[in-house]
C-alpha cells in the first residue's frame, strides 16, 4: 500500500490554465527572436500586382507565343525543354520523333523555314530508325517545296527513297521536282514507278504528257541556242579579221592586237548598245563620238558606216544649228575635224570628204575604247588655236 502511494505522489501535476499561458507567451517570445535573427533580404521573386500577368503568360501551359531564341527561358520552359530535348535523358529515337513533331506542328501552321530547321534536328539525332528518317526527309522535302527549293526537295526525296524504297509520296514529289527544274527525263522515270502501282492516276498521267511535251519544246530551244551562239561566234571571228585584215589600230590591254569583242564595247551609255559590226555589203559600222571643246559638248553617231564621209554626217547633224550654238558659227564650211594621237601628244587635221575608213588607216590613228572620236572647232576660233598650242 505504502508503495502504491508512493508512485502516486510522483506522477506531474495536470498545468494549469495560468501556466499554460506563460508558456505559450515564451514558446512566442522565443519564435519571435529567432525571426529577428535571421538575414532580412527583400522578396523580389513573386509576382505583383503589375507583373502578374506577364509571369503568367511565361508558364509554359499559359503562354500565347512560343519564345524566340533570343529571350531568356523561364526555369519551367527550360526543364520541358530539357526533358524533351536532352540526349542524356531521350534515345536518339526519341530525340528524332520529338523534332519530327515541332516540324510537322511548325508545316501545319506554314513556317516552312522553322519546320526545315526542327526535321533537320531530327535527323541529326541519328535515330538509327529508317521509318522515321526517312519521313523526316519526305517532310523536309515538302517544306522546300513550298518554299521552291526545288533542288533541295528533289535531294531530300531521293534520301527518303533510299531508306525507304517505293515511298509513294516521295516519288510524287521528287517528279514534280525534276519536272520544275527541267529534268524531264528523270520526271517520266518517277511517273513510270507511280503508274506501275497505280496507272489510272490521272494527275501522274497528266504530269507524264507534260513532261514528254516540254523535253520536246525544251530539247529545240538548246538547239536553237546553240545555233545562235555559234552563228555569234562565227559573227565575231568575222569581224576581228576585218578589222586586222584592214589594218586598224586598237588600243588593246594585251597590245594593238584584239582577241575578244569586249574590248571594243561602247562605254558611253548612249551608244552602249551599238558596239561595231558588219552589216550585208561586209562594211564595218562604228559608233563615233564628235567633241566640241569649245562648249565642252558632244555628238553621238550611233552607226558610221566606214565608207561614208565625214561630210555626209555632219551635213545632216549642223543642218538645225545646235542650241548651245549662239552665235550660229558651227556650220560646214566653217569648221574643221582634227583627232588626237594622245601618246604623241598631236592633233592631226581630218579632211571632211574623206570616208571614215580612210582616216581610221591613217598611220597616227588608234581607236580607243571600241569608239573612234574626234573634235571640232570653228575655223581660226580662239578656241582652236589655244588647243592647237596646247598639243
Amino acid at each position: 500500500m505504502d508503495d502504491n502511494k508512493s508512485a502516486s505522489t510522483s506522477k506531474s501535476q495536470p498545468m494549469t490554465e495560468e501556466e499554460r499561458l506563460k508558456l505559450a507567451e515564451k514558446l512566442d517570445a522565443e519564435l519571435d527572436e529567432f525571426i529577428n535573427g535571421l538575414e532580412k533580404k527583400p522578396y523580389t521573386d513573386g509576382w505583383t500586382e503589375e507583373n502578374w500577368q506577364e509571369e503568367f503568360e511565361k508558364h509554359p501551359f499559359f503562354m500565347k507565343n512560343a519564345p524566340t531564341g533570343n529571350e531568356e527561358l523561364s526555369p519551367l520552359m527550360e526543364g520541358l525543354q530539357k526533358l524533351k530535348y536532352d540526349p542524356e535523358e531521350n534515345t536518339p529515337a526519341e530525340l528524332a520523333q520529338a523534332y519530327k513533331e515541332d516540324g510537322n506542328f511548325n508545316f501545319k501552321y506554314k513556317k516552312y523555314r522553322l519546320a526545315i530547321l526542327a526535321y533537320t534536328e531530327g535527323l541529326r539525332a541519328k535515330s538509327g530508325n529508317d521509318e522515321i528518317d526517312s519521313t523526316l526527309y519526305n517532310n523536309r522535302a515538302a517544306c522546300h517545296y513550298f518554299l521552291q527549293n526545288y533542288r533541295s526537295s528533289l535531294r531530300d526525296c531521293q534520301q527518303a527513297l533510299k531508306l525507304k524504297p517505293g515511298y509513294t509520296k516521295a516519288i510524287i514529289r521528287a517528279a514534280n521536282c525534276a519536272y520544275k527544274i527541267n529534268q524531264y527525263d528523270r520526271c517520266i522515270e518517277y511517273c513510270d514507278e507511280i503508274l506501275l502501282g497505280a496507272p489510272e492516276n490521272k494527275e501522274i498521267l497528266d504530269l507524264r504528257h507534260k513532261a514528254i511535251s516540254d523535253k520536246k519544246l525544251f530539247e529545240r530551244d538548246i538547239r536553237k541556242k546553240q545555233a545562235l551562239e555559234k552563228s555569234r561566234k562565227l559573227e565575231e571571228t568575222k569581224l576581228l579579221n576585218e578589222i586586222e585584215k584592214r589594218g586598224f589600230k586598237i588600243e588593246s590591254t594585251k597590245g594593238t592586237k584584239i582577241f575578244n569583242l569586249a574590248e571594243l564595247e561602247p562605254t558611253f551609255p548612249e551608244i552602249a548598245q551599238h558596239r561595231v559590226y558588219i552589216n550585208n555589203e561586209d562594211n564595218l559600222v562604228w559608233p563615233v563620238i564628235l567633241l566640241y571643246p569649245e562648249f565642252k559638248t558632244m555628238d553621238f553617231i550611233q552607226e558610221f558606216n566606214e565608207t561614208s564621209t565625214f561630210e555626209d554626217h555632219l551635213s545632216e547633224i549642223l543642218i538645225i544649228p545646235p542650241e548651245w550654238d549662239y552665235d550660229r558659227k558651227y556650220h560646214l564650211n566653217n569648221i574643221r575635224i582634227y583627232f588626237e594621237n594622245k601618246a604623241k601628244q598631236k592633233m592631226i587635221h581630218v579632211d571632211l570628204k574623206k570616208t571614215l575608213k580612210a582616216v581610221l588607216l591613217h598611220k597616227e590613228y588608234i581607236i580607243t575604247g571600241g569608239v573612234p572620236s574626234f573634235l571640232i572647232f570653228v575655223k581660226d576660233s580662239p578656241a582652236e588655236k589655244k588647243y592647237l598650242e596646247n598639243n
